[in-house]
Protein backbone atom coordinates (compact mmCIF):
# COMPACT_ATOMS: atom_id res chain seq x y z
CA UNK A 1 0.00 0.00 0.00
CA UNK A 2 1.30 3.40 -0.97
CA UNK A 3 1.66 6.30 1.47
CA UNK A 4 -0.87 8.23 -0.62
CA UNK A 5 -3.67 6.16 0.93
CA UNK A 6 -4.94 8.43 3.70
CA UNK A 7 -8.15 9.15 5.56
CA UNK A 8 -10.12 11.90 3.87
CA UNK A 9 -9.84 10.58 0.31
CA UNK A 10 -13.16 10.71 -1.56
CA UNK A 11 -14.52 9.11 -4.71
CA UNK A 12 -17.91 8.93 -6.38
CA UNK A 13 -19.20 6.57 -9.04
CA UNK A 14 -22.45 6.59 -11.01
CA UNK A 15 -24.19 3.54 -12.46
CA UNK A 16 -27.41 3.24 -14.42
CA UNK A 17 -29.47 0.35 -13.02
CA UNK A 18 -30.22 -2.29 -15.69
CA UNK A 19 -33.19 -4.68 -15.38
CA UNK A 20 -30.89 -7.58 -14.37
CA UNK A 21 -29.80 -5.81 -11.15
CA UNK A 22 -33.27 -6.00 -9.59
CA UNK A 23 -34.49 -8.20 -6.74
CA UNK A 24 -35.82 -11.08 -8.93
CA UNK A 25 -32.30 -11.47 -10.38
CA UNK A 26 -30.40 -11.97 -7.12
CA UNK A 27 -30.84 -15.75 -7.31
CA UNK A 28 -32.60 -16.96 -10.44
CA UNK A 29 -33.21 -20.32 -8.74
CA UNK A 30 -35.14 -18.73 -5.83
CA UNK A 31 -38.87 -18.71 -6.66
CA UNK A 32 -39.56 -16.56 -3.59
CA UNK A 33 -37.51 -13.75 -5.11
CA UNK A 34 -39.04 -14.06 -8.59
CA UNK A 35 -42.32 -12.53 -7.39
CA UNK A 36 -40.72 -9.49 -5.76
CA UNK A 37 -40.73 -6.01 -7.33
CA UNK A 38 -38.32 -5.09 -10.11
CA UNK A 39 -36.32 -2.53 -8.13
CA UNK A 40 -32.59 -2.19 -7.48
CA UNK A 41 -31.70 -5.00 -5.07
CA UNK A 42 -30.01 -4.36 -1.75
CA UNK A 43 -27.40 -6.99 -2.65
CA UNK A 44 -26.51 -5.12 -5.84
CA UNK A 45 -26.50 -1.76 -4.04
CA UNK A 46 -23.95 -3.15 -1.59
CA UNK A 47 -21.91 -4.49 -4.50
CA UNK A 48 -21.97 -1.05 -6.10
CA UNK A 49 -20.78 0.47 -2.84
CA UNK A 50 -17.92 -2.05 -2.68
CA UNK A 51 -17.03 -1.33 -6.31
CA UNK A 52 -16.80 2.40 -5.54
CA UNK A 53 -14.44 1.71 -2.61
CA UNK A 54 -12.29 -0.55 -4.80
CA UNK A 55 -12.02 2.28 -7.33
CA UNK A 56 -11.03 4.72 -4.57
CA UNK A 57 -8.30 2.36 -3.34
CA UNK A 58 -6.88 1.32 -6.73
CA UNK A 59 -4.41 4.17 -7.34
CA UNK A 60 -3.07 3.80 -3.81
CA UNK A 61 -2.20 0.10 -3.92
CA UNK A 62 1.08 -1.46 -4.93
CA UNK A 63 1.34 -3.97 -7.77
CA UNK A 64 -0.05 -7.32 -6.70
CA UNK A 65 -2.30 -5.83 -4.02
CA UNK A 66 -6.05 -5.71 -3.86
CA UNK A 67 -8.75 -5.48 -1.24
CA UNK A 68 -11.45 -7.67 0.22
CA UNK A 69 -14.68 -6.54 1.82
CA UNK A 70 -14.76 -7.65 5.46
CA UNK A 71 -17.67 -5.69 6.97
CA UNK A 72 -20.76 -3.89 5.70
CA UNK A 73 -23.17 -1.84 7.80
CA UNK A 74 -25.58 -0.05 5.48
CA UNK A 75 -29.26 0.69 5.25
CA UNK A 76 -31.34 0.56 2.07
CA UNK A 77 -33.85 3.38 2.42
CA UNK A 78 -35.65 3.81 -0.90
CA UNK A 79 -36.59 1.86 -4.02
CA UNK A 80 -34.93 2.63 -7.36
CA UNK A 81 -36.46 1.30 -10.60
CA UNK A 82 -34.31 0.21 -13.56
CA UNK A 83 -33.16 3.02 -15.81
CA UNK A 84 -32.35 5.39 -12.97
CA UNK A 85 -28.76 6.30 -12.19
CA UNK A 86 -27.40 5.60 -8.73
CA UNK A 87 -24.40 7.59 -7.52
CA UNK A 88 -22.31 6.27 -4.64
CA UNK A 89 -20.12 8.67 -2.69
CA UNK A 90 -17.34 7.07 -0.65
CA UNK A 91 -14.94 8.63 1.81
CA UNK A 92 -12.06 6.83 3.49
CA UNK A 93 -12.61 7.74 7.13
CA UNK A 94 -10.06 5.52 8.88
CA UNK A 95 -6.96 3.42 8.24
CA UNK A 96 -5.71 0.83 10.70
CA UNK A 97 -2.80 -1.02 9.18
CA UNK A 98 -4.18 -2.86 6.15
CA UNK A 99 -7.83 -2.17 7.11
CA UNK A 100 -9.63 0.78 5.49
CA UNK A 101 -13.04 2.05 6.63
CA UNK A 102 -15.37 3.99 4.36
CA UNK A 103 -18.40 6.19 4.90
CA UNK A 104 -20.90 5.64 2.09
CA UNK A 105 -23.93 7.38 0.66
CA UNK A 106 -25.97 6.30 -2.37
CA UNK A 107 -28.62 8.39 -4.11
CA UNK A 108 -30.69 8.04 -7.28
CA UNK A 109 -31.23 11.73 -8.05
CA UNK A 110 -34.50 11.77 -6.14
CA UNK A 111 -33.83 9.96 -2.86
CA UNK A 112 -30.92 8.95 -0.71
CA UNK A 113 -31.33 5.22 -1.21
CA UNK A 114 -28.61 3.94 1.11
CA UNK A 115 -25.98 4.95 3.62
CA UNK A 116 -23.57 3.41 6.08
CA UNK A 117 -20.02 2.13 6.44
CA UNK A 118 -17.87 -0.52 4.83
CA UNK A 119 -14.48 -2.00 5.79
CA UNK A 120 -11.98 -3.46 3.34
CA UNK A 121 -8.77 -5.35 4.09
CA UNK A 122 -5.81 -4.73 1.78
CA UNK A 123 -4.09 -7.96 0.80
CA UNK A 124 -1.35 -9.30 -1.43
CA UNK A 125 -3.10 -11.41 -4.06
CA UNK A 126 -0.36 -14.08 -4.14
CA UNK A 127 -0.70 -14.76 -0.42
CA UNK A 128 -4.51 -14.71 -0.63
CA UNK A 129 -4.53 -17.15 -3.55
CA UNK A 130 -2.23 -19.52 -1.65
CA UNK A 131 -4.71 -19.54 1.24
CA UNK A 132 -7.64 -20.27 -1.07
CA UNK A 133 -5.66 -23.04 -2.80
CA UNK A 134 -4.86 -24.65 0.58
CA UNK A 135 -8.53 -24.53 1.56
CA UNK A 136 -9.58 -26.05 -1.77
CA UNK A 137 -7.01 -28.83 -1.37
CA UNK A 138 -8.36 -29.60 2.10
CA UNK A 139 -11.94 -29.80 0.81
CA UNK A 140 -10.87 -32.12 -2.01
CA UNK A 141 -8.86 -34.27 0.42
CA UNK A 142 -11.84 -34.61 2.78
CA UNK A 143 -14.18 -35.43 -0.13
CA UNK A 144 -11.85 -38.25 -1.21
CA UNK A 145 -12.03 -39.92 2.22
Amino acid sequence: MKPTLTAGLKHSFSYTVPPNKTVPHIYDEAPELQTMPDVFATAFMIGLMEWTCVQLLAPHLDDGEGSLGVHVDVSHKAATPPGMTVTVEAECIELRGPRAKFKLRAHDGIDEIGAGTHDRFIVGWDRFKRGVAAKTAKVLEEAAL
